[in-house]
C-alpha cells in the first residue's frame, strides 16, 4: 500500500518516532488519501489533501523541544510547527497531542480536554467515520498502518456520512458537525446515515448556539460545492 505523502510531512513523522514517539496523519487528509489512486473508492474524483494533521503520543512541551521552530497559543494540545517548504499549504503543520475531551457546554468547544494514551481513544472523539481513520506512513522501511476502529474505509466505499459512535451525543457535544455533515454531504454527493440523519434533524436547533461567523463560513463552503442544489 502507497500513498503520495510530501517529504515535509514524512520528514515530522520520522522525527517523532526516532525520538520514540508514536506519530499518524489523521483527519480529513487520510480521508482524502484513500479516494486517491489506487486507493480511489470514488470512481470519479480525485480528492487532494488540503491540511496535513498529525496527531502524536508526544506531549506539547515534547514536541516544542524536538520542533524549536513552533507556535503555542493554545489549550487543546496542538502546537504548530515550521517548516522551510515553499508550498504554501505545508510551510507550518499542526501536530496534536492524543486527546479525549470533557463536555461541551457551549455546544463548540470542550470545558476540557485531557491527554490520551492510544490514537483509538483520540479517533473516538472525532466527528464523522471517514475523518477517524489514521495513518502511520511508510518510514524507516515499514509498511503503512491504518487504524480504523469505525469502519470509514466502508464508509467511504459506500458514500456515506456516519457519526462516530451515537450522533446525538456527537451534534450535542458541538453543534457545528450538523452543518458539517450536510457540507461533506454536498461536496462529496454522499448520503447521510440514516441514524446520523435523523439526530440531524432532531438536534437542528442547537445551530443557533453557534458564533454566525462559523455559520456563515460552512455555509458559504456548501453554497460553493458545485453539487450545492442538493444541499
Amino acid at each position: 500500500m502507497k500513498f503520495n505523502i510530501p517529504e515535509e510531512i514524512i520528514n515530522i513523522i520520522k522525527k517523532l518516532q526516532s525520538a520514540n514517539f508514536e506519530a499518524y496523519l489523521v483527519g480529513g487528509c487520510v480521508r482524502d488519501l484513500l479516494m486517491n489512486p489506487p486507493h480511489k473508492f470514488m470512481w470519479g474524483m480525485n480528492r487532494e489533501p488540503k491540511d496535513w494533521d498529525i496527531t502524536t503520543n508526544a506531549k506539547p512541551e515534547e514536541i516544542q523541544k524536538l520542533f524549536p521552530n513552533n507556535i503555542y497559543e493554545n489549550k487543546f494540545g496542538t502546537v504548530a510547527v515550521k517548516t522551510d517548504s515553499d508550498d504554501e499549504q505545508l510551510k507550518i503543520i499542526e501536530i496534536t497531542t492524543f486527546r479525549l475531551e470533557g463536555k461541551y457546554t457551549d455546544k463548540r468547544h470542550p470545558d476540557e480536554v485531557k491527554f490520551a494514551k492510544t490514537i483509538e481513544e483520540d479517533l473516538s472523539r472525532r466527528d464523522f467515520t471517514i475523518n477517524a481513520i489514521a495513518l502511520k506512513p511508510n518510514t524507516q522501511n515499514l509498511k503503512p498502518e491504518l487504524v480504523d476502529p469505525y469502519n470509514g474505509q466502508e464508509d467511504i466505499k459506500n458514500k456515506l456520512i456516519r457519526s462516530v459512535g451515537e450522533p446525538e451525543k456527537r451534534f450535542n457535544e458541538d453543534a457545528l458537525r450538523l452543518m458539517r455533515a450536510i457540507r461533506f454531504s454536498v461536496q462529496l454527493g454522499w448520503e447521510i446515515e440514516k441514524k446520523t440523519f435523523a439526530a440531524l434533524k432532531k438536534e437542528a436547533g442547537f445551530i443557533e448556539m453557534i458564533a454566525k461567523e462559523r455559520i456563515r463560513d460552512e455555509f458559504i463552503k456548501i453554497i460553493m460545492s458545485s453539487l450545492a442544489k442538493k444541499g
